[in-house]
């Protein structure tokens, strides 16, 4: 049996564990040892190690097959070192045979509302995402040097039940002729796509890991207010949100693009458990 190893273990490693272990022995990597029994539960064997402390992570040094990345940098500026240090100790050992990374759509910045491509040049306009672009320069220079195939996943805005905006429908939207345009994928779809970018993505290739939604993000708001009977959120003037909602809210709001995503039905062969928001919240109605 191949063996896999996830590196960051939040909820979308927990909802791909499961679609994994029927076919791989899988290894996650904790910091946490506390955490070990959950990973346990579903059939998965805890390794400790820390990617912010590179000497603590010899044990995966040839450990698996393939290499789900799933880990956030951490908050440097620009650069991504738990990604550094990753591959530099998977480089120790035998290397993986593939290698899938978790990225965001932050990395094209402001598009104006415009279609996105793969191939669309980057221009992360936040320190988060400027330390995402380095990661997937990272993985893309280690891959090629050693002929490993690698896939970078940019996802948007993840969403589940658990995953709602709730607490977000209290502070204001742009008023809707001023809007941005959003995008989303769900949890569960998300894992599926991991999984089919480990058996199918192509070397060093780039896949949007986005749903068929096109809805601005006072829409996305509304729409998750009425699945609740809950009041719509305030909408403001684009200058009036940009001073009312933080820096760092700001940042997603003020970005506006559409994510083209042929190419996970065409070359992953990804058929979407809910190919749009409406589709989950509906369900949820029931």
């Amino acid at each position: 049996m191949k063996r896999i190893l996830i590196v960051g273990c939040g909820d979308i490693a927990l909802r791909t564990i499961p679609l994994l272990v029927r076919r791989y022995r899988v290894y996650a990597l904790i910091r946490n040892a506390g955490y070990g029994a959950k990973l346990r539960a579903l059939g998965a064997i805890p390794v400790s190690g820390d990617l912010d402390k590179r000497a603590s992570l010899t044990r995966i040094s040839g450990l698996a097959d393939a290499v789900l990345h799933f880990a956030p940098p951490a908050a440097t500026d620009g650069i991504d070192t738990r990604t550094r240090n990753l591959l530099g100790v998977l480089s120790r050992g035998t290397l993986p045979s593939c290698l899938v990374y978790i990225s965001t759509s932050g990395v094209y910045g402001d598009c104006k509302g415009a279609w996105v491509s793969e191939s669309h040049a980057l221009n992360a306009q936040s320190s988060r995402a400027q330390r995402r672009v380095d990661a997937e320069r990272q993985i893309r220079d280690w891959a090629r040097r050693n002929e490993v195939r690698a896939s970078i996943l940019r996802v948007p805005g993840i969403y589940a039940a658990t995953r709602l905006p709730l607490s977000r429908l209290q502070q204001p939207c742009i008023v809707a002729d001023e809007d941005g345009y959003t995008n989303h994928i769900h949890a569960d779809d998300l894992a599926g796509i991991s999984l089919a970018a480990l058996e199918r993505g192509k070397p060093c290739r780039v896949y949007h890991a986005s749903d068929d939604s096109q809805m601005k993000m006072g829409e996305y708001f509304d729409a998750v207010a009425d699945a609740y009977g809950l009041p719509h959120a305030p909408r403001m003037t684009r200058c009036e949100v940009q001073h009312a909602v933080s820096p760092v809210m700001w940042s997603f709001i003020n970005e506006s693009r559409r994510l083209e995503n042929e190419r996970i039905k065409q070359e992953l062969k990804v058929v979407l458990k809910y190919p749009t928001v409406a589709d989950f919240l509906s369900e949820m109605k029931r």
